[in-house]
């Protein structure tokens, strides 16, 4: 409103006064970078000539099958709105204006887009498509289908698309292939990127359909699979695109090499792990400890048809941990969660039930020079000044650390302090019950579960807190009644992760925002309503160069691990896969993940194992 106004203003003082008018010196235009990726650390890897991202084999052979898994179950295949469940794998249909890589994450590559152009006042980004770029009916993707995509997704789609392109005014075709994003705000380094972010729809295809709707027809993608069969709620199947458009440009050569994927439902993972032991999938990435150093031991693990491997990963780990519902009255004092923060014993924990494959996780940037350290520095603090006597003091006095046991399981030095600021919050216990005094009430918590292989896990926890007086609990429900809770935030304590990248923007709002705290579905599941919270925020998102970004974020970190909002668990710093033995994979691996669409069937691998089996 601002800019229209001075516009206004601008056009009646020229008629007014032509002469001061045309005395007056223009305001130069901003430089405008053309480009063929984006990057927001240094420079790109990749020139605009590369040929392939070096971590694939150029000439990996294409066809075989590849059956992956699932926990849980689907009903949809739209997975853009916050109804059903969709299906896993329904990101190989569709794409996006720019694509990422797995060796330079901070950038993105064009992928529908062969260009983009962006001023560096960061007004505006323009991307310039690709005529070739078709959806799987042959039709070419057009200006209009990338404006009609923005607008539904933010009219219709999921809550956390509004929050994530709320600073996105508008976009406007400007020609069949040319299409501009106008941004809102203080300059947002970030914005031109997750524009890039931005899927792509047919707009002919949904227009005439209820966006808002779940629905088993297969969608209309542009991607390098389609959907080919399935039963609902059991299994799906994707086939390679044998005309995919985007075959041969350079961010996909060596890639999408399987002619299906398929993904097999499993009510939970111990019975898919005993499926995958019998041959039913083919490769599976291994969350839990216990199993990984001791599930394995099968004859066909023995004789080598099946590979365990860990790949080495430089991936931010960010936060997984117990997180606290904020909505419920009895999380409200900082003193009883952190009091609740002494009964988790990870050394024990990670002796006897993790083999000593974790590490404890102290920062929501964990695994990333964004992590904060030590006392705040004079960057940080120009942030976290203004907020003095609204955060919590410590966090210009003192290193954040998580509590620390010997590993013998003898918890009296932690629990001892615990009940120290549980008496300070107003809650002592009565017969054996801790209860606060001023209503009465005793301190229940219900620790809701989605796997029945975390109740070991959460099971000393609970034992300790009992030892404090608390009615604990736990609760393992189905995936779907899961996630029906978790969206509706009907619960006390989950297991929540808060994944992070090395360069972290507009989704922290949806993290911790206020904004976010009592919208549905959103991944403020802790109920953050905080100023200095929203404050910080935005200072990450506006920040217009990397030291002031990773300032910004470790400002946030300090304000976030004093609060007390969560229990942090712990992280590790590789990918624990298991795969038959019938694959073949290129030389280098990328340091961001195993890179499993890099990979390829091997004919003569995949023979002698059918002759095995």
């Amino acid at each position: 409103m601002i800019r229209r106004l001075a516009a206004v203003l601008t056009v009646v003082l020229a008629i007014a006064a032509p002469e001061a008018a045309a005395q007056a010196p223009a305001s130069p235009a901003p430089k405008v970078t053309v480009s063929h990726g984006l990057t927001l650390l240094g420079a790109l890897k990749y020139g605009p000539d590369f040929r392939h991202v070096d971590y694939v084999r150029p000439d990996a052979p294409k066809g075989g099958a590849v059956r992956l898994h699932a926990i849980g179950s689907f009903d949809s295949f739209n997975p853009f709105i916050i109804k059903g469940d969709a299906a896993d794998g329904l990101g190989l249909i569709f794409e996006s204006l720019m694509g990422s890589i797995l060796d330079d994450p901070s950038a993105e590559y064009g992928l529908i887009a062969k260009s983009v152009e962006v001023p560096d006042d960061l007004s505006f980004v323009v991307y310039n498509l690709r005529p070739e770029a078709r959806f799987h009916d042959g039709t070419p993707i057009t200006a209009a289908d990338v404006v009609y995509s923005l607008e539904t997704l933010k009219a219709q789609g999921a809550p956390h698309y509004r929050f994530y392109y709320a600073n996105i005014v508008r976009a406007v075709a400007e020609t069949p292939h040319r299409v501009k994003f106008e941004f809102t705000g203080p300059p947002n380094r970030e914005l031109p990127q997750i524009t890039g972010q931005l899927p792509i729809l047919s707009k002919a295809y949904w227009s005439a359909r209820e966006f808002d709707k779940t629905t088993l027809e297969p969608p209309l993608g542009s991607g390098p699979y389609r959907l080919a069969s399935f039963e609902p709620g059991r299994h799906v199947t994707y086939e390679r695109v044998r005309d995919y458009w985007g075959a041969r440009l350079p961010i996909n050569v060596g890639q999408n090499n399987f002619d299906t994927i398929r993904y097999d439902f499993y009510r939970d993972d111990t019975v898919a792990l005993e499926a995958f032991k019998a041959g039913e999938y083919d490769y599976r990435l291994e969350n839990s400890a216990k199993t990984w150093a001791t599930g394995y031991d099968f004859p066909a693990f023995r004789d080598g048809q099946v590979i365990k491997r860990d790949f080495v990963h430089q991936r931010p780990t960010g936060m997984q941990s117990f997180a606290f519902n904020l909505r419920r009255d009895k999380f409200q004092d900082r003193r009883v969660r952190e009091a609740l923060a002494y009964a988790l014993d990870f050394e024990w924990s990670n002796k006897n039930l993790f083999f000593d494959q974790y590490e404890r996780t102290t920062s929501y940037f964990s695994n990333s020079e964004l992590a904060a350290t030590g006392l705040p520095s004079p960057a940080e603090l120009a942030l976290l000044e203004p907020f003095r006597g609204k955060i919590p003091d410590a966090v210009f006095t003192t290193a954040f650390e998580v509590p620390k046991t010997d590993g013998s399981g003898n918890m009296r030095d932690s629990l001892l302090k615990a009940q120290l600021l549980l008496r300070q919050a107003g809650w002592e216990v009565k017969n054996n019950v801790l209860t606060e005094t001023r209503t009465g009430r005793p301190l229940e918590i219900e620790f809701l579960l989605v796997s029945p292989l975390f109740e070991r896990i959460v099971a000393p926890l609970t034992n300790n807190l009992r030892r404090l007086g608390v009615q604990s609990r736990i609760r393992t429900v189905d995936p779907a009644q899961y996630q029906n809770r978790v969206r509706e935030f009907d619960f006390d304590v989950i297991v929540a992760s808060f994944a992070q990248s090395i360069s972290p923007g507009n989704e922290q709002r949806d993290f911790w925002s206020a904004a976010a705290a009592d919208r549905q579905g959103s991944r403020n599941v802790i109920g953050i309503k905080d100023p200095a919270i929203d404050a910080l925020i935005e200072a990450i998102i506006a920040a217009p160069d990397r030291a002031r970004l990773i300032a910004a974020s470790r400002a946030l970190d300090r304000v976030l691990l004093w609060n007390h909002f969560v229990i942090p668990q712990w992280h590790i710093r590789t990918d624990r896969v298991a795969y038959w033995n019938k694959f073949g994979t290129p030389e280098k691996q990328p340091g961001y993940g195993p890179g499993l669409f890099t990979w390829w069937v091997d004919p003569e691998k995949a023979a002698a194992l059918d002759r095995r089996r």
